[in-house]
């Protein structure tokens, strides 16, 4: 073990000296740091990422865009190719939502930017997956073997 040089209290602590007038190291190579907003905005035109972020962001505003009581009813539920889907509650609002797609796809361009939507699917709700019952026969043809 050596003892620490009286000279240089920082000798052995790991610390590195500053020349005098000189400027102090960043850890970008003496480049002040890019602001994250600048950075995250490269990172999506550098990857093509934008037009995504932008309906994700128009997705988070739903009910700003499209208004609280449609919101209410209509959930979006994906976004591909130019295509969006939109899940309305009840068949009632899924027919109001098909005669609305026109608009909705202008509102959602004037937002986003123009072409970006092209079209607005709506589906109904689903109903529950039929599970086969208590009454049906393992190996059974189905309905057709009673009408022979």
């Amino acid at each position: 073990m050596t003892p620490r040089s009286r000279a240089d209290p920082n000798v052995g602590t790991g610390r590195l000296r500053q020349a005098r007038g000189s400027q102090p190291q960043t850890p970008t190579g003496g480049k002040d740091p890019t602001p994250l907003g600048a950075a995250i905005r490269r990172l999506l035109a550098e990857r093509g990422w934008e037009q995504q972020a932008a309906v994700g962001s128009a997705i988070g505003r739903w009910a700003e865009i499209v208004g609280p009581e449609l919101a209410a009813h209509a959930k979006p539920e994906g976004f591909t190719d130019g295509e969006l889907v939109v899940i309305a509650d009840s068949t009632a609002w899924a027919t109001q939502l098909r005669l609305l797609a026109a608009t909705l796809v202008k509102r959602l361009n004037a937002e986003l930017g123009d072409g970006t939507v092209k079209r607005v699917k709506v589906r109904g709700p689903t109903g529950p997956a039929r599970q086969p019952g208590a009454w049906r026969a393992r190996g059974g043809r189905g309905p057709r073997d009673t009408y022979g």
